[in-house]
């Protein structure tokens, strides 16, 4: 992508945050200091990070170990966990990028992931944020519409991949982007950035065929 088109996607997710930012003050107020943001911490060498957030642990577990098992010249950490905040005696390292998956068969994994972004800093929302649809394989027994899934990362400015993680195919066509992805928001791409990734947020592919 060209220099002046980064520069104007740039500019125009900007205004969106300012925007976001806005409409979430009323959240965040109650919350004191917010939990995540991106580069609060010093990042380890050659290790990027990535939190994936769901109550669907079983099923990430799987995705994690395809992910853990692809080539990749650095060392993966990924970490689990149901909801955010993280507990207080967590010691957490820097999250290069934070995946926020619902399951299309569960309202309360909607809400979970709903209550959880509160707790992260808008300008996570420049490319370090993904969410994840969980079971998009079985439509014909979602609880959650996909129109909802849709809007919820409209609002936030960030990816949404379908996927169906009982299906081994899915699992390693899943893997392999978001693999990509961490390596991008980690800075271990040379000549890439996280602002490469804000043209994806209107991606409805489980594939992103662009990374």
């Amino acid at each position: 992508m060209a220099a002046e088109d980064l520069n104007t996607v740039f500019s125009h997710q900007q205004s969106n945050l300012v925007q976001l930012a806005e409409l979430s003050d009323d959240l965040f107020s109650s919350l004191g200091e917010k939990v995540f943001r991106p580069l609060d911490k010093l990042p380890q060498l050659n290790t990027p990070t990535i939190l994936l957030v769901s109550t669907e642990e079983a099923l990430l577990q799987q995705l994690v170990d395809k992910m853990l098992r692809e080539d990749c010249a650095s060392q993966l950490l990924v970490h689990l966990a149901k909801s955010l905040p993280l507990p207080s005696n967590v010691t957490r390292p820097r999250i290069d990028l934070i995946v926020f998956a619902v399951s299309l068969h569960s309202k309360h994994s909607l809400q979970n992931v709903q209550e959880s972004l509160r707790q992260v800093d808008t300008s996570f929302f420049l490319g370090r944020v993904c969410f994840l649809a969980i079971g998009a394989g079985q439509e014909n027994h979602c609880s959650v519409h996909h129109q909802t899934i849709l809007k919820l990362a409209r609002t936030y400015q960030s990816p949404l991949l379908f996927t169906d993680l009982k299906t081994e195919g899915f699992l390693v066509a899943m893997a392999q982007p978001l693999v990509r992805m961490l390596q991008i928001c980690a800075g271990h791409t040379p000549g890439v950035s996280t602002l490469s990734l804000l043209p994806l947020q209107s991606s409805e592919s489980p594939f992103l065929k662009d990374l």
